[in-house]
């Protein structure tokens, strides 16, 4: 579970990107977080994978208080959250298969549970076939399920995906957002951070508006229209 009471986020030079929020994300749920350049999205994911912490306010992600975790828990923390880049952040010198091995030993999987964990997830996303692929051999849609397949391999409980699908032409990108979906569906909790209106429109998912570091809106199935101040089908 993910929730946020009353957060603020002021940075040193006086930017006040978080501006008192409050939300709650359950287990399970599939979110996505919408809002222009500057509206405090980065921010907020920044806060709960511990890169930084909120000026004021309270943070809970999975169980661990993001207020005042320790730099002993952070590790432990992380290894709850799988985040996907827009950039894909893959190793380039290293294979499919030796990346995702690189994801595990990172956080001490002993190496049974690397033989056995890497081929499901890797099949999951559809890539079994492209084991021995370095990155440079792979389309981006592959390279993002790469991605996707690294922010699982050590299951965690909830995926955070910033601007998944921004570098992906409309097919790859629905491709990439179907599969989240049907990671959801196994159990994962979502938040996808996202500006495409087209792809928010097409999933009927919970989708919550930031502006000014702010939430604007929040409902269910409806892309707010920044231009109007109104939550659109």
């Amino acid at each position: 579970m993910i929730r946020l009471k009353d957060v603020e986020k002021v940075y040193a030079n006086g930017t006040r990107a978080i501006d008192g929020i409050s939300m709650e994300i359950n287990d399970g749920e599939f979110v996505f977080l919408v809002g222009h350049s500057g509206s405090g999205k980065s921010t907020i994911i920044k806060m709960l994978t511990g890169e930084i912490g909120p000026t004021a306010g309270r943070i809970m992600v999975n169980g661990y208080n993001m207020t005042n975790v320790s730099s002993k828990q952070i590790p432990y923390m992380r290894r709850t959250i799988g985040v996907i880049f827009q950039d894909f952040r893959l190793l380039e010198k290293k294979n499919v298969y030796e990346n995702m091995v690189f994801a595990m030993r990172a956080v001490g999987a002993p190496p049974a549970e690397i033989k056995r964990r890497i081929p499901y997830v890797l099949e999951l996303v559809g890539l079994q076939n492209k084991t021995r692929r370095l990155p440079s051999e792979l389309s981006g849609g592959e390279q993002q399920r790469v991605a996707i397949a690294r922010a699982l391999i050590n299951n965690p409980d909830t995926i955070i995906a910033d601007e998944p699908t921004g570098n992906l032409d409309p097919e790859r990108s629905l491709e990439i957002m179907s599969l989240l979906e049907r990671i959801n569906d196994l159990g994962t909790t979502m938040l996808v951070v996202t500006h495409e209106k087209d792809l928010v429109d097409h999933f009927s998912k919970r989708v919550i508006a930031l502006e000014k570091g702010k939430i604007v809106s929040d409902q269910t199935g409806r892309y707010y229209d920044f231009s109007r101040g109104t939550a659109q089908r």
